[in-house]
């Protein structure tokens, strides 16, 4: 009745940043399942060896795991992301995750989202394959724009979203 008062996604494009200094892997060859066979949504993942994960874009941080171990940002058009940092992370229970932002902060990309405890993530065999999938497009077509190659941290465009 009152959607007057509602606020509606601006209709942009977007460009996805890697969120890491590192390697694009193709999410095809990502040792979990799921994220392979893209069932929460298409994207790309990544191998780096530094200690935080960065916004890959101006945005809203929607949601920080409980285990520190994932994060959704939502985009003035829409759409939403999810990063998730290594593959089978949530078993660590929050062990090896510091959230340094809180949900519903507005950052810009590059801005350090979650730092990892490498020694922590090491001592428990941990696959550090950091998959980001678009989980709502909202209408925006994905491109991929690299796939198996170095890429620096909120300066090499990964994915486009465009109408």
């Amino acid at each position: 009745m009152f959607n007057i008062f509602k606020k509606k996604p601006i209709d942009k494009n977007i460009d996805l940043y890697a969120p890491v200094n590192g390697t694009l892997v193709d999410i095809d060859t990502v040792a979990d399942p799921a994220f392979a066979a893209k069932v929460t949504g298409d994207g790309v993942a990544f191998s780096f060896d530094e200690d935080f994960i960065c916004a890959p874009a101006d945005g809203k941080i929607s949601v920080i795991a409980e285990t520190r171990h994932a994060f959704a940002m939502k985009f003035e058009n829409g759409v939403e992301i999810l990063i998730h940092v290594g593959l089978n992370t949530v078993n660590l229970g929050g062990k090896g995750f510091r959230a340094l932002v809180s949900e519903g902060k507005k950052v810009k990309a590059g801005t350090p989202i979650i730092q990892i405890d490498r020694k922590i993530i090491s001592e428990h065999n941990i696959d550090l394959t950091t998959p980001m999938i678009v989980t709502e497009p909202n209408g925006y077509k994905l491109t991929i724009i690299s796939k198996n190659r170095d890429v620096k941290l909120a300066q090499t465009v990964v994915m486009k979203l465009e109408k």
